[in-house]
């Protein structure tokens, strides 16, 4: 199917824990592959994006459907690992037992809300501190000669050098190793949906394992549209400029999002461009995956393809 007639969907998906989760228009749906090798489906129904406004307003849905998907997507991942069977594999531990008797059934949500508040004080650290201070100590070390423009280039280079060096070194654990697999059979899945053929594994397997829309893309590209933003704020005090770069970070995540959109729904020389830098690195998060990978990510995606054509067109 050429590009011109290739469809283009609105489905996308994320690997979690031995499978894959697909978000539809109104429908979710995660497939896991048990120890036993029996795949267990899950479906639930969600509310579609274009029925709530700020979900749909350029500039304003990007944060709304981000953090929603992040919220969605952490769950998926934990409860994928209770499918799994992950956490069946050993003992709790001493401490484990202290943690479920003193929070019962709370547990996972006291987890759920430990592991968010590590995971954006890891992020802020690496995105933001830990750039500006390597900046501002280059510029100290040079006498102040470095001009604003330059500090900025300087820390967005090391921002992106940081995300590429994190992917590399999660890339070699062995249990990353097999989500960034799932990944790959999860573009997979979608691009032979995309070319309007039957969810086969032979089919599926035929095809690329890289997507103009994959999440991969979209960090690099609010790595890069956070350079251009935030060479405006301030470099007088570094904790302030951490600050106004937290109050600006929604409209950094707004614009990227309204670019990743751009580069999924169009196929133009200014929209390869834009998303070849994404597709180079996901050489890096996505993996050939087997045919039993590929088996996994076709029954998380035949139960949320639309039964009405047309429904799900990016």
């Amino acid at each position: 199917m050429s590009d011109q007639k290739r469809k283009k969907t609105s489905i996308g998906g994320q690997a979690v824990i031995e499978g894959v989760m697909m978000r539809g228009v109104d429908r979710s749906a995660m497939a896991v592959r048990r120890e036993s090798g029996e795949i267990v489906v899950e479906q639930w129904e969600h509310k579609a994006s274009s029925s709530v406004w700020y979900k749909r307003t350029p500039l304003i849905r990007g944060i709304f459907n981000f953090v929603d998907q992040m919220i969605s997507g952490y769950k998926c991942i934990m409860r994928s690992a209770e499918l799994s069977g992950m956490d069946l594999e050993e003992e709790p531990s001493p401490f484990e037992q202290k943690l479920e008797k003193l929070f019962g059934e709370h547990l996972m949500k006291v987890l759920y809300g430990v592991a968010s508040v590590l995971g954006v004080l890891l992020a802020v650290g690496l995105f933001m501190i830990l750039p500006t201070a390597i900046s501002k100590g280059v510029n100290f070390l040079a006498g102040g000669a470095i001009a604003n423009a330059g500090l900025s280039l300087l820390e967005g280079g090391i921002k992106i050098a940081v995300f590429v060096s994190y992917m590399a070194l999660v890339r070699r654990m062995p249990e990353m190793y097999r989500m960034f697999s799932y990944h790959g059979a999860e573009h997979k899945t979608i691009a032979c949906y995309e070319a309007g053929e039957e969810l086969t594994v032979e089919n599926v397997r035929r095809h690329i394992r890289f997507h103009p829309r994959c999440g991969t893309s979209f960090l690099l590209i609010v790595l890069v549209i956070s350079i251009l933003v935030f060479s405006v704020v301030t470099w007088q005090n570094g904790i302030l400029r951490v600050v106004l770069k937290l109050l600006l970070l929604p409209v950094v995540v707004s614009i990227s999002y309204e670019i990743i959109k751009l580069a999924g729904r169009y196929d133009n020389l200014v929209t390869r461009i834009i998303s070849k830098p994404g597709l180079w690195l996901q050489r890096l998060t996505t993996v050939e995956p087997d045919d039993s990978m590929i088996e996994v990510a076709i029954a998380s995606m035949k139960p949320v393809i639309p039964k009405e054509e047309g429904v799900d067109n990016w």
